[in-house]
């Protein structure tokens, strides 16, 4: 059954909606009381409001954006300002003796206006790129604009006038290079040869390890052992340690420390070091000269004239960064055994610091083919080569019959070589007889060492030439001097490698009638370095960066040749090479170990304290106080890094991608270089 409707419910909602339909109908005829009236404003003043607050916002970012590009271009000519004057500053600065000389000023100069023309042709060059005369050149006879008309004529100069004579060039510098990449081949094949059959020089006798009982000590020759120094802070105590430990009598050896030292502190230094060593029974000897001339040839010049020479019958040579074995003197000495004519024993260099840097990886590359190749091949097919200063061993009588020590270059070493072997006199070079020593680790000093290095032959070559052909050696040891350890080596090498790669390749570029083989840019020059680089095996990932910087110091080589062969003032300057003293630390804690032979361990080690420590708390004080690092600017590589890398522009717009490659990444090389970014860095 439902439920009842509710009628009261229905009555009182009906009611309820009457009123609100009575309220509403009211509420829409008085207008005054619901009506509410929103005047809109006129749209003309509206737009000009509009109009003028966006003028008026427009004109601020305007001023804001002016003010921006203002502040932006005072920075951007304060910062230029400040580079250039840096640069300024660091060219002077880091420009050596040999760098501003009249050789290298006159360099510099061709270089620059080489870098102004190339430039010029580069704008010449791009121009005709875009208005695609590139593809179609013009000619003089159609040729309707000057514009045209002028890039026609020099079209026509550039193929008949200047490119015949830079491809003779080109030929010549080819063919020179060819000559010398031969002879690297010729000294690889004796090389492998002499691996094959296991040439080496023999000894007739051999001393015994260390000290017999009952031996005879009269077995054992007098050797003079010499160490020219000149301010060697920071090596001093290493090779004179290395050297007062060798196992050899005391009584038949003498240490004379040549020290040509200028600070006083230095020479308090090396004194103090060499009474250590007196004190402990070494025969050792300080000597400084007052008047410092010759360099190291004078230094050793004065010291082979003491009257107490004559008993010695071999003098051995350190330089200060040296560190011989102990048995160095059982090794070298018995091959003069039954030799008379025998006047040389030059061993191997090995070096400390060789993964210090990418400096001295690539040193460690060259040398490493200089001994293993150079040096052993011509020891053992012609018995000469060239002495390389230290790390040798000497026959007195050969040095006083070849006229001994001459002041006249900087390459004395050299000096002394040849004028033996125009003598007679034979050298032995023994390959696995090695000596320590420590290579340059900023370029700046490893530049100047290069530069002494090729200059210095240049000078020799021209004073020993009329010599050489007067001497009584054969013919083909006179052929084998002038031409190849002269011409080929020292003269060639440096010449064609700058000519070549430098000048040549960027002016083909702009000339492109005269051409450049992409084999003798590329191929040849990676096969050359392919073979330079295997006496170093652990060496070869970085082939690449070998073969860009030989060509970078190439500029160097050639600059000192220059400098030598026609006698400017920088071929005669001598710089003594920075040395950072890298294994020294732990050198003298393994010198004093094995020292304990000349005294007991308790009063080597209160003699140590009394005389070594006070000066090494100085070298350590001194080094603590120089001036902070910095990077130096070369100015010779910066315009040669420009040319290249201008030129690179010029040959992609012609598609030659071998010699855009080259260009590219010898330009980037030189541009590393001269911006010292290789190597250590030096205060």
């Amino acid at each position: 059954m439902s439920p009842a409707a509710n009628y009261e419910f229905q009555e009182w909602s009906n009611k309820q909606g009457e009123k609100n339909h009575e309220l509403f109908t009211t509420g829409t005829k008085n207008n005054g009381y619901l009506t509410v009236d929103i005047s809109t404003p006129n749209p003309d003043q509206t737009a000009e409001k509009d109009r003028a607050k966006s003028a008026r916002q427009l004109s601020w970012v305007c001023l804001l954006k002016f003010q921006q590009l203002a502040n932006s271009l005072s920075w951007i000519t304060n910062a230029s300002i400040l580079l250039l004057r840096i640069a300024n500053r660091r060219i002077s600065s880091a420009d050596s003796p040999s760098d501003s000389s009249s050789a290298s000023s006159k360099l510099y100069r061709v270089i620059k206006f080489f870098l102004f023309l190339v430039l010029l042709l580069l704008c010449v060059e791009l121009v005709a790129y875009f208005k695609g005369w590139y593809f179609s050149p013009p000619s003089a006879a159609s040729a309707s604009a000057a514009v045209e008309l002028v890039y026609a004529k020099w079209l026509e100069i550039r193929a008949e006038y200047l490119a015949p004579p830079l491809q003779s060039l080109t030929n010549v510098c080819v063919v020179l290079f060819l000559i010398q990449s031969v002879d690297r081949v010729v000294l690889i094949l004796g090389c492998f040869w002499i691996k094959f059959k296991r040439v080496k020089p023999t000894a007739t006798m051999e001393y015994p390890v260390g000290r017999v009982e009952g031996e005879n000590i009269e077995d054992y020759p007098m050797v003079l052992v010499q160490i020219p120094m000149c301010n060697e802070r920071e090596v001093y105590q290493q090779s004179i340690a290395a050297v007062c430990i060798m196992d050899w009598p005391k009584e038949r050896m003498l240490v004379q420390v040549l020290d040509d030292s200028d600070d006083s502190d230095v020479q308090l230094l090396i004194k103090s070091e060499v009474q250590k060593w007196q004190q402990r029974g070494v025969h050792i000897l300080y000597r400084h000269r007052l008047i410092r001339t010759g360099y190291k040839a004078g230094n050793l010049k004065s010291a082979m004239n003491c009257d107490y020479v004559k008993n010695y019958e071999f003098v051995a040579i350190f330089d200060a960064d040296f560190q011989p074995a102990p048995d160095f003197l059982k090794k070298t000495i018995p091959h003069f055994k039954g030799k008379d004519d025998l006047a040389l024993v030059q061993t191997r260099w090995a070096f400390v610091n060789k993964d210090e840097n990418l400096l001295t990886r690539l040193q460690n590359i060259n040398l490493s083919f200089h001994f293993e190749v150079e040096q052993q091949v011509n020891g053992v097919f012609i018995n000469f080569f060239g002495f390389n200063g230290t790390a040798g061993v000497w026959r007195i009588k050969a040095l006083e019959d070849c006229g001994g020590w001459l002041e006249r270059t900087t390459v004395e070493d050299m000096d002394i070589a040849v004028r033996a072997h125009l003598c007679g006199w034979k050298f032995v070079y023994l390959n696995d007889v090695k000596c320590l020593c420590e290579l340059p680790e900023s370029y700046e000093a490893y530049k100047k060492q290069q530069h002494r290095w090729h200059s210095g032959p240049m000078q020799l070559f021209r004073l020993c030439f009329l010599d050489i052909l007067r001497s009584k050696i054969s013919v083909g040891k006179k052929a084998n001097l002038i031409f190849l350890f002269f011409l080929l080596r020292k003269l060639i090498l440096p010449f064609y490698s700058f000519t070549l790669f430098c000048i040549i390749l960027p002016l083909t570029m702009y000339l492109p009638e005269a051409q450049l083989p992409a084999w003798v840019v590329c191929y040849i020059p990676g096969f050359m370095s392919v073979l330079n680089i295997l006496p170093a095996p652990r060496s070869f990932p970085f082939i690449v960066p070998y073969l860009l910087f030989e060509n970078t110091m190439s500029v160097t080589k050639f600059n000192a040749m220059i400098s030598g062969l026609f006698r400017f003032g920088s071929s005669y300057e001598w710089i003594v090479t920075k040395k950072l003293g890298r294994s020294s630390e732990a050198d003298l804690i393994s010198y004093e170990k094995k020292s304990d032979t000349l005294v007991e361990a308790t009063s080597l080690l209160r003699s140590t304290s009394d005389s070594g420590l006070e000066e090494l708390s100085k070298i350590e004080g001194t080094q603590k106080t120089t001036k902070s690092k910095r990077n130096r600017l070369y100015r010779k590589e910066l315009a040669l890094a420009f040319i290249l890398l201008t030129a690179s522009v010029r040959s992609l717009l012609s598609a030659q991608g071998i010699h855009f490659y080259f260009l590219l990444f010898q330009g980037i090389s030189f541009l590393v270089v001269g911006l010292d970014l290789i190597g250590e860095q030096v205060s």
